[in-house]
């Protein structure tokens, strides 16, 4: 398929195969996270152009739009911008990832809970 007829637009804002996995009771909750991780994503994409940039203009002093496009990361920069990302995501994630956490610890059983009351 030649890029030039691929619409990008289209393809972006096709919707997905099957059922949506849900998270959240509140629907608003769904699409804030919805929301969350299409910028987590999209910000990604900037931190790695923005990488690129930096470690083309370092090494050339001057860049164009085709040096950008057509560069290619050597093992080391594909490494620290692995790094990078996953640190990126970690921060991202790190509240979220808590509150299931905080979901996960077990919560005694009413009788002890009750038990405790009377003792009270």
């Amino acid at each position: 398929m030649a890029e030039e007829n691929f619409d990008w637009m289209a393809t972006a804002n096709k919707k997905a195969k099957g059922k949506r996995p849900e998270y959240f009771d509140d629907p608003e909750d769904e699409r804030m996270l919805s929301i969350l991780m299409a910028v987590v994503g999209e910000v990604s994409v900037l931190r790695e152009r923005m990488d690129t940039v930096e470690r083309l203009l370092e090494a050339k002093g001057s860049i164009n739009r085709a040096d950008i496009e057509s560069y290619t990361p050597d093992k080391q920069a594909a490494y620290e911008r692995g790094a990078m990302i996953r640190e990126y995501i970690y921060r991202v994630m790190r509240g979220p990832h808590q509150m299931v956490q905080e979901l996960e610890q077990s919560e005694p059983p009413v009788e002890e809970v009750s038990r405790e009351l009377k003792e009270i």
